[in-house]
C-alpha cells in the first residue's frame, strides 16, 4: 500500500467516481472538481468521514496536490481542464504530476506531455480498460505512456483502483495501446454477435453452446461475461455505443496518420452508427447483435 499522498482528481463520472473513490478509500488526502458541481457535491456526501474535499474549479483541485489524476470525456474536455482558463496546468506546483486516463488521441497526450515538460511538472496518458465494473471493483487495467520516473512515481499510488498499471512508452503510447484494446474489443464483440445470431437462427440453445465453446479456443473476456446476456437481448452494462464510436473513431484517425489498414474496424465502426440509429446510444458495446435480429 503506498504512502497517503495529497491528490486531485478531475470528472466523476461512470469511471472517475469510482476511482476517486478508491484513492479516497486508500487513505489520500483527495480534492475533486466536476464540471457539474452537484455530482462532485454527491460524490463528497457518499464519502463522509474520508479526507475529501469539492474544488470549483481544475486549477483550484490542482493547486496543493502533488498528482492530479482526470478521466473526462473526450479531447477537447481534457484541454479545458489542463490548459484552460481555469486549468489545472496553470496552479500545479514544479514538480507535481498529472495523470491523465481519458480515452483521447496520441496527439493530445503528445501535446500536452511537452507543455507539461516545459512548465516543470509531469504528465502521463494513462487510458484504462475494463469498464464501469472494473473502475467499482479497483481492477482496471491501466495504459501508460511518459517517462519511467513519473510512471514508478504514480505506480503506487493508482494501484488503489488498478489490476494492472503499465508503462508501454512515451507520451502517447498509452492513447495508441488503448486504441489496439478497442480495435480487439470491436472484432470480438461483432464475431461473438454473428455466431449467436447464427446459432439461435440454426436451434441450437445457446447459453448451453457459448458455455461449452469458452472452454475452447473461442474463449474471451467478451464472451464470458457478455454472452449469456447477449443471448437475454440484455444492453445495460456500462460501456456505451456512443463511447465505442468515438473511441474507434480515434483509431481510424490514427491509422490515416501511420499508414495501417483496419477494414474491418471500419466496418463494425459503421455497424455501431446502425445501432445509434436504431436508438441505441446508450446501449452497451455488446448490443451489436441487434442488428442481426
Amino acid at each position: 500500500m503506498s504512502q497517503p499522498a495529497k491528490v486531485a482528481f478531475l470528472g466523476l463520472g461512470v469511471m472517475g467516481g469510482p476511482m476517486a473513490g478508491h484513492l479516497a478509500k486508500a487513505g489520500h488526502q483527495i480534492t475533486v472538481y466536476n464540471r457539474t458541481r452537484s455530482k462532485a457535491i454527491q460524490w463528497q456526501s457518499e464519502h463522509a468521514g474520508l479526507h475529501v474535499a469539492v474544488a470549483n474549479t481544475p486549477a483550484a483541485a490542482a493547486q496543493q496536490a502533488d498528482i492530479i489524476f482526470s478521466c473526462v470525456g473526450n479531447d477537447q474536455d481534457l484541454r479545458d481542464v489542463t490548459t484552460g482558463s481555469n486549468g489545472a496546468f496553470h496552479a500545479m506546483a514544479k514538480g507535481s504530476l498529472f495523470v491523465d486516463h481519458t480515452t483521447a488521441s496520441a496527439e493530445v497526450a503528445r501535446d500536452l506531455g511537452t507543455q507539461a515538460l516545459s512548465m516543470g511538472i509531469g504528465f502521463l496518458d494513462a487510458p484504462v480498460s475494463g469498464g464501469q465494473a472494473g473502475a467499482i471493483n479497483g481492477a482496471l487495467t491501466v495504459m501508460v505512456g511518459g517517462t519511467q520516473n513519473d510512471f514508478d512515481r504514480v505506480k503506487p499510488v493508482a494501484m488503489a483502483y488498478s489490476r494492472a498499471f503499465t508503462r508501454v512508452g512515451d507520451h502517447g503510447s498509452g492513447q495508441l495501446a488503448k486504441m489496439v484494446n478497442q480495435i480487439c474489443v470491436a472484432g470480438l464483440l461483432q464475431g461473438l454477435s454473428e455466431g449467436i445470431a447464427f446459432g439461435q437462427k440454426a436451434g441450437l440453445d445457446m447459453k448451453l453452446v457459448l458455455d461449452i465453446i469458452s472452454k475452447g479456443a473461442a474463449q474471451s473476456w467478451q464472451m464470458e461475461n457478455r454472452g449469456q446476456t447477449m443471448v437475454d437481448d440484455r444492453f445495460d452494462f456500462g460501456f456505451a455505443v456512443d463511447w465505442m464510436r468515438k473511441d474507434l473513431g480515434l483509431c481510424l484517425q490514427e491509422a490515416k496518420k501511420n499508414g495501417a489498414v483496419l477494414p474491418a474496424t471500419a466496418l463494425i465502426d459503421q455497424f455501431y452508427g446502425d445501432i445509434q440509429r436504431m436508438g441505441g446510444q446508450r446501449w452497451d458495446t455488446s448490443s451489436l447483435i441487434k442488428r442481426l435480429r
